[in-house]
């Protein structure tokens, strides 16, 4: 995952709902904090798409792997051949080829275990994200509940405030861009269909890992 992406996910998760609303002025609070939500989504997938290419570039690495292993034990059984035929030449060659062999295996070890790192740290910003996300519309929820309150009791005055608010929609795309510092990245996903496998995993995982800790709950009892 890029350095750039990583302070991306950062800044997103570490941000207040209530700095966002003190940094919008007058600008419709409300649109800001949807575009802020929208955000996160498209962080998300972003953070998918790196996620679907180191699993390819694990998988590749793993195949390679297993490929070369299966290489060094067929040239052991020719090299026995050879040995018994006589063949020195042709067992200084396949000896030559095995040690290459044993070369390139520990550069594939790292880089499976370099992608298996990635990958728990790509699942984990995705789950970060996700979490502040609806932790966002869940306050969302409540500013809206207590604004609808709050017009409710002013009465003409808070119709005066929602034309205010409508008036000013069209500017909270430029007051985003200011306040969160929005990086202008455009994702455009060449296999939406692995995007969709992923997130479904992702929600089976999470959906697993809240079913044990609540069947952990009830052994408790």
């Amino acid at each position: 995952m890029s350095e750039t992406l990583a302070r991306r996910v950062g800044r997103l998760v570490s941000g207040g709902f209530h700095a966002v609303l003190d940094a919008a002025e007058n600008l419709a609070p409300e649109a800001v904090m949807n575009e802020s939500i929208r955000e996160i989504e498209r962080a998300v997938d972003e953070v998918r798409a790196e996620l679907g290419r180191v699993l390819a570039q694990k998988h590749l690495a793993t195949k390679k792997m297993a490929d070369e292993s299966n290489r060094h034990e067929t040239l052991s059984d020719s090299l026995q051949a050879a040995v018994d035929a006589g063949r020195d030449d042709l067992a200084e060659a396949g000896i030559a080829e095995q040690m290459d062999i044993e070369a390139r295996l520990p550069i594939l070890e790292n880089t499976i275990a370099d992608c298996a790192a990635q990958e728990k740290e790509l699942e984990g910003f995705i789950a970060a994200l996700q979490a502040k996300k609806r932790e966002m519309q869940q306050e969302l929820q409540q500013w809206r509940t207590a604004q609808q309150s709050n017009a409710g009791a002013s009465g003409a005055a808070g119709g005066s405030d929602l034309n205010r608010i409508a008036r000013n929609v069209e500017k909270s795309g430029n007051a985003f861009d200011r306040i969160m510092g929005k990086q202008n990245a455009v994702y455009n996903s060449s296999d939406a269909a692995q995007l969709a496998k992923l997130k479904e995993l992702e929600d089976l995982s999470r959906n697993n890992r809240i079913a044990e800790r609540l069947a952990a709950l009830k052994v408790k009892k």
